[in-house]
């Protein structure tokens, strides 16, 4: 292909030419890819324009469909992938082809390098353009931008960079609106030239695409290898599940398989399709800080946004399609937030996925623990934005606990023993380290059950005042714990009791005396039966574990902690019986909490000078 202008040459971005790197050298065993991706973008850039037509009608004046044809030509050894979308101009080829412009792309490149099969990522990260070059020895991209005279080309061979010029005259003629990319096929991808390779690849994975796919043999009329139907408008008792799977991997880019599908219509006051999964695996990009979705919006059929937020962003995991009949065509992206009939679908829609949740849940649990174990951590900030629905998302969720994994709280409810008002909770950073916190011992003798919360957002939720069958959440490092009433499993054990106690009152005014302003209170415990003390936050203070993680942020003033002491503890005791080595006796007893509950002491070379000596004296008196 020749040009009527000397063509400019221009590196490709770093991150472009890593993954083309990778690409070249085979990352993947399945090759199919390619033409997926290159069939997925052709579909985008043909909902892109009717997208914008609505607005600029001019811009399909000429009444040519949008529509994807594959060119296969095996005396040049090319194959071309022809749509008649949308289209790029000079600085959309530029931006589009020569640069990754988005977050996340360290984050692929550095799993597609230890990936064995990396096809999965190509969907999850949208760089699937790339793909081409794992069959292509170079890439040639004409194309003129809908309602422009301009036809630009760009070309690599997959090196270091890129050429770009303008079309010559028999390419601007040929590329009426859209884009031509011609792929000059590697020796060993010469299968792909082969129309029944081709039917094949579109059929398994491209056949939903609402566009048609024409085939363009080398003789012969052309002719349509897909269904081209909207998959989410055809009745449930004319699929399978392989079409949902494939539609599922069409519409999310993926390679798993559904964990969930959800397909329905809805009729009445608003009439729309419904058509949602929920992963077997997590997106790459679950937990950035945006939190969109990637639920896509159409209306009858044609596509208007993929991020319209119909879906809260707890569920920002769900893939798929909402497609209105009721919606104007011509709805702007910022009208769509404030629109009353998408707020009623928005609702509805959040309402039937929780439902079907709860179905799985209940009757195909393995299922459900499934789609947990992937996105249980996403789910439960909906525990604290989303107080409408907070109940139905407390029952759904699982935790791990003292008494085992996957627990719902309705199991904790049915096991509460005798006496028991509340439900306990601990929040940590492992549950290794829950499991040996000393806050646990008082339970544990009684057999109560505690909640070990490990994920960053537990910290929060747990803030709100939550109650679940009319039992209050109850943290065991914040305020008062009374098991009084609660018995112990083993009675004779006397809760660790032994026949010398300190006396409280000169203990604590000792320790406090020693600690200052360290602390805001020295007591006795109730949580305590083996240890020496621990470190809690007042009943009317934030959770430790939330003071810890806003401080991270620097959000908000830290207060002071509670320094609580087994009196039965014999280091405890040795406090008011060693004056001489009160001082040091109170700070071990502090620093060691601060250690138990994931903190550094304050000075930690102190610390070890402090423990040092009072080894010393422990072995000097042996």
């Amino acid at each position: 292909m020749t040009t009527t202008a000397t063509a400019e040459s221009q590196p490709f971005q770093a991150e472009v030419a890593e993954l083309l790197h990778l690409m070249v050298h085979s990352v993947y065993s399945e090759t199919d890819i390619f033409l997926r991706e290159l069939i997925s973008n052709a579909s985008d850039a043909c909902d892109k324009l009717r997208y914008e037509a609505i607005a600029r009608p001019e811009l399909i004046a000429d009444g040519a469909p949008p529509e994807i044809r594959i060119v296969p030509d095996k005396k040049a050894n090319t194959l071309a992938v022809v749509d008649s979308g949308i289209g790029m101009d000079r600085h959309e080829l530029i931006d589009n082809l020569g640069t990754i412009a988005r977050s996340g792309t360290k984050s692929f490149l550095s799993k597609l390098s230890e990936a064995k099969d990396g096809a999965n990522l190509i969907g999850q990260f949208g760089v699937g353009f790339y793909a081409a070059f794992m069959v292509a020895e170079k890439i040639v991209v004409t194309s003129r931008r809908a309602g422009s005279d301009e036809v630009w080309v760009w070309s690599s061979e997959g090196g270091s960079g890129f050429e770009i010029a303008p079309a010559s005259e028999e390419a601007a003629a040929r590329v009426t609106r859209g884009t031509e990319i011609v792929l000059h096929l590697k020796t060993d991808a010469a299968k792909y030239l082969e129309q029944y390779q081709i039917e094949r690849v579109v059929h398994e994975y491209s056949d939903h695409i609402q566009f048609p796919i024409l085939l363009v043999p080398e003789e012969g009329e052309p002719r349509q290898i897909n269904s081209a139907s909207a998959l989410w408008q055809r009745p449930k008792s004319e699929l399978k599940v392989e079409d949902y799977n494939h539609a599922y991997q069409q519409i999310a880019g993926a390679f798993d398989e559904p964990a969930m599908t959800l397909h329905y219509r809805a009729e009445g006051r608003q009439s729309y399709a419904v058509l949602l999964f929920a992963p077997s695996t997590k997106p790459f990009d679950l937990f950035q800080v945006e939190r969109k979705g990637k639920v896509k919006l159409y209306v009858r059929r044609v596509f208007i946004a993929d991020d319209a937020e119909i879906l809260p962003a707890y569920l920002r995991f769900i893939r798929g399609v909402i497609d209105s009949e009721d919606l104007p065509l011509n709805i702007s992206r910022e009208m769509l937030q404030n629109n009353p009939q998408l707020a009623q679908i928005r609702k509805a829609v959040t309402g039937r996925v929780i439902s079907e949740f709860e179905t799985l849940a209940e009757k195909e649990p393995a299922t459900f623990a499934k789609i947990w174990t992937a996105f249980g951590p996403v789910i439960k900030e909906g525990l604290w934005e989303d107080h409408e629905r907070r109940e139905k998302l407390l029952a759904l969720s699982r935790f791990t606990t003292t008494a085992g994994e996957d627990r719902s709280l309705k199991q904790y409810v049915d096991d509460l023993k005798p006496n028991q008002t509340e439900i306990y909770y601990l929040v940590g950073d492992t549950i290794e380290r829950l499991r040996s916190n000393p806050k646990l011992e008082s339970a544990r003798a009684r057999g109560i059950e505690v909640l070990l919360l490990t994920d960053p957002v537990d910290a929060f939720w747990t803030a709100a005042p939550i109650d679940f069958g009319g039992k209050p959440l109850k943290s065991l490092s914040q305020g008062d714990v009374d098991f009084g009433l609660i018995p112990l499993l083993d009675d004779t054990a006397e809760d660790g009791k032994t026949e010398t106690e300190a006396d409280a009152a000169t203990t604590i005014a000792v320790i406090k005396d020693a600690l200052g302003e360290r602390v805001s209170d020295v007591r006795a415990s109730q949580r305590l039966t083996s240890s020496a003390s621990c470190l809690v936050a007042g009943g009317d203070a934030r959770d430790r574990a939330l003071e810890r993680l806003l401080a991270q942020q620097n959000r908000g003033a830290v207060t002071k902690p509670i320094l609580e002491i087994n009196l039965r503890h014999p280091l405890v005791a040795a406090v008011a019986t060693d004056t001489a080595q009160a001082k040091d006796l109170s700070f071990l007893l502090f620093e060691q909490a601060q250690i138990l509950d994931g903190e550094m002491p304050e000075d930690p070379a102190a610390f070890a000078s402090r423990l040092n000596g009072l080894v010393l004296r422990g072995v000097a008196k042996g």
